[in-house]
């Protein structure tokens, strides 16, 4: 995946589906990217999008 394709909402979708959408923006918001991680990974976000989504905060 491209960062410029990237599609966020697909991201949140997966996050929902687990009622973690709140712990995630808490944990980008605490800079604590290890937290961020495992909620995508316990979502079931790939490892591509994972890493590509932690550039991004990283980058914020």
């Amino acid at each position: 995946m491209d960062e410029k394709d990237f599609e966020g909402t697909l991201v949140l979708e997966k996050l929902a589906e687990i009622s973690k959408v709140d712990d995630f923006f808490q944990a980008i918001d605490e800079d604590n990217l290890g937290r961020a991680k495992s909620l995508m990974k316990l979502a079931n976000v790939d490892h591509e999008t994972i890493q590509l989504v932690l550039k991004m905060i990283s980058e914020e």
